[in-house]
């Protein structure tokens, strides 16, 4: 018995340690993220690439099956290709 105490005494003494270590590093990490968003969040994110210009005949393709399946007029497809073909 006597060995039987001391294995479960410590059990108890390391899952403590363990209970107490991962509420330090907790606590750490909050502070950690505090400190940085105070600070302006530490670091500056990439910005994101630049999209490549859109293809115009890609676009006018778009735009003729819109105006094919009903969603688009006359006039808003006439107007949307002016926009297209006015930034080639």
């Amino acid at each position: 018995m006597p060995l039987l105490r001391g294995v479960a005494r410590t059990a108890v003494i390391a899952g403590t340690a363990t209970a107490v270590s991962n509420r330090v590093s907790r606590r750490q990490a909050n502070r950690w993220s505090q400190e940085e968003q105070a600070q302006g969040g530490g670091y500056e994110e990439a910005a994101p690439a630049a999209a490549a210009a859109p293809d115009p005949l890609e676009q006018l393709k778009q735009l003729g099956e819109l105006k094919a399946a009903g969603v688009l007029t006359d006039a808003e497809f006439e107007a949307q290709k002016a926009k297209v073909l006015a930034g080639v």
